[in-house]
């Protein structure tokens, strides 16, 4: 692979490629790899100065049915019952037509992608779907999650992949995932987990003395990192970075190239095959984000720089049309937020380490709870919304005692209870010696604080929540505490002294609607007419969820499918 830095250096005016590839985020370097693999010339252009896009930041799980992984986990799954699934959570939001296409062929571009390349998948032994009291859904099976890789393989591009969130790292830049986590924590009570973790520790420390940060990577930075690797074998294969798009051009074939701009430099490229919109999605868009997003700040956004919808508008002016019908424009999580010392600012999703544990609970602003905390990132953003168009409940109130804490972490606060000072220091966490002095200082309510910690006291003893159905479905008990003694994983009381607190903002992580597509990805008019030689991915293309989120992954694997799916139309119209 050549890499093109800025100033287009290496790009002749008027060359020409098979596909294009707008966007070096996971869907992006998808269905560039896909087309190298077929043996077409292709260029990737990437606006930012790093690759991966949110993938990068992600815990990179896939969600892709009918796979041979998930069928080592879970064999008795069947494409049928996912497409039940999808049918009951999604129904008519989006097209059946194009949800089957990713059905169809999920399970082939999982097998094509690792039979010819580094990108390898493992399946999940317990992911649960997220409406798991739907028909149709598993508890395991459909979700993958990209093995490990070595960054040093990376050589100099290493110094490419973007950076993992800070806040998501340990001992200055140390990736660690679940399974880390996991061991990390039971480091003093198990001898596999002590010699898992002096084993990732002693190889971190060992990396600092070369590199920025930890080399063994995880989650997303491993899948962008295994895609980059396997695009750096190939020499049909040229990435342009901190480059922009300035113009389509256009013929009788529709769209056959682009004009690039990249420090100071401008080029135009041919595109044979066509080109795919890979740029991430509308959220950063100031337009358009006002639109479709009004009331919400573009800086409770937890996702990558990049998508800035610079894309959307010139594929528009080509008469590009967004799909309709969807449950929500974005996908959402609780986030929370924090200044960092160089003045940028953490923005923290709130996952599953804290807010669906026992010893927590959310309240409004008034002291009340108003969502089941063990619901998905997705529903606990829209509720945050919903709620509080009838009682400020922007910011809401993630509260836990000091045993929570201690044992879970709060937000970007670690487990363990100390170093404490700085997060109180700056407002990100409060601290009460009584529920009474929280309140205080939360400016709320105090008797309706006590009244709902008493009330989820109660439920912790029953195991029951009358009120929010918290801890209900599988999944939700999944987010729980495995070890907890109590009656329900998810519920527990808060009575142990001094209490805390953090804000919560709904954070848009990626865009939901996008271009409407058809089963090939490539872009449609208004009328369902395909713009010859447009493709859209990721999150430039409508989300064949409509706007719901009924599974992990389900950004990244229809990213991946629809990537494969692109590039094959793609790399055919070249050759044609």
């Amino acid at each position: 692979m050549k890499v093109v830095r800025q100033g287009l250096q290496g790009i002749a005016d008027g060359e020409s490629f098979d596909v294009v590839v707008v966007g070096a985020g996971g869907a992006g370097l998808s269905a560039a790899l896909f087309a190298a693999i077929e043996g077409a010339k292709v260029l990737i252009v990437e606006r930012t100065e790093y690759v991966g896009g949110t993938t990068a930041w992600s815990a990179g799980t896939t969600w892709v049915p009918g796979t041979a992984h998930g069928k080592r986990v879970n064999p008795h799954d069947t494409l049928d019952a996912a497409a039940t699934y999808l049918d009951n959570a999604v129904g008519e939001r989006t097209p059946a037509s194009v949800r089957q296409a990713f059905l169809a062929h999920g399970a082939q571009a999982v097998a094509h992608v690792e039979a010819n390349s580094e990108v390898k998948y493992r399946p999940y032994p317990k992911h649960p779907d997220y409406i798991s009291d739907l028909g149709g859904s598993t508890l395991n099976g459909r979700a993958l999650e990209p093995l490990p890789f070595d960054g040093r393989l990376l050589g100099e591009l290493f110094s490419l992949l973007r950076p993992p969130i800070p806040e998501f790292t340990v001992l200055g830049g140390m990736m660690v995932d679940r399974t880390d986590i996991n061991h990390l924590l039971a480091m003093t009570k198990s001898w596999p987990s002590l010699k898992h973790s002096v084993r990732i520790v002693l190889r971190h420390l060992a990396d600092r003395l070369r590199y920025p940060r930890g080399t063994r990577l995880v989650m997303g930075n491993a899948l962008v990192a295994r895609l980059l690797y396997s695009l750096q074998q190939r020499g049909n294969v040229t990435l342009a970075m901190e480059t922009e798009v300035s113009e389509f051009a256009t013929g009788t074939n529709g769209v056959e190239g682009l004009a690039l701009r990249s420090g100071g430099e401008t080029r135009r490229v041919h595109a044979k095959g066509g080109v795919v919109l890979a740029s991430g999605g509308f959220n950063r868009h100031p337009g358009l984000r006002a639109q479709m997003l009004p009331g919400i700040p573009a800086e409770w956004c937890p996702a990558a720089p990049g998508h800035t919808g610079q894309m959307h508008d010139l594929a528009q002016g080509l008469g590009a049309a967004y799909a309709t019908g969807g449950m929500s424009p974005a996908f959402w999580a609780p986030v929370s937020l924090r200044k960092r010392a160089d003045g940028s600012t953490a923005v923290f999703p709130h996952f599953v380490m804290d807010r669906a544990k026992p010893g927590m609970i959310t309240v409004n602003q008034a002291g009340e709870r108003f969502v089941n905390e063990s619901t998905s990132y997705h529903l606990f953003g829209l509720t945050m919304q919903a709620a509080n168009k009838t009682s400020p409940a922007i910011p809401a109130y993630l509260v836990c005692d000091a045993e929570a804490l201690r044992k879970y972490g709060i937000g970007m606060v670690r487990p363990g209870g100390k170093g404490l000072a700085p997060f109180l220091a700056d407002g990100y966490l409060t601290q009460g010696g009584t529920l009474e002095e929280l309140a205080s200082k939360l400016g709320m309510d105090a008797a309706k604080l006590r009244q709902s910690v008493e009330q989820i006291n109660a439920y912790a003893d029953t195991g029951v929540d009358p009120d929010f159905g918290r801890g209900t479905t599988a999944y939700q008990q999944n987010l729980g505490d495995p070890n907890w003694p109590g009656k329900n994983p998810n519920i527990g009381p808060l009575r142990q002294g001094p209490y805390y607190a953090v804000r919560l903002y709904p954070g848009d992580i990626g865009a939901s609607t996008g271009f409407a597509t058809d089963e090939n990805a490539r872009v449609l008019r208004g009328g369902d007419a395909a713009i010859d030689g447009l493709y859209a991915v990721g999150n430039d293309m409508n989300s064949i969820m409509g706007g719901t989120y009924p599974a992990p992954g389900i950004t990244i694997g229809p990213g991946l499918v629809f990537a494969f799916l692109a590039a094959r139309h793609a790399v055919r119209r070249a050759q044609a």
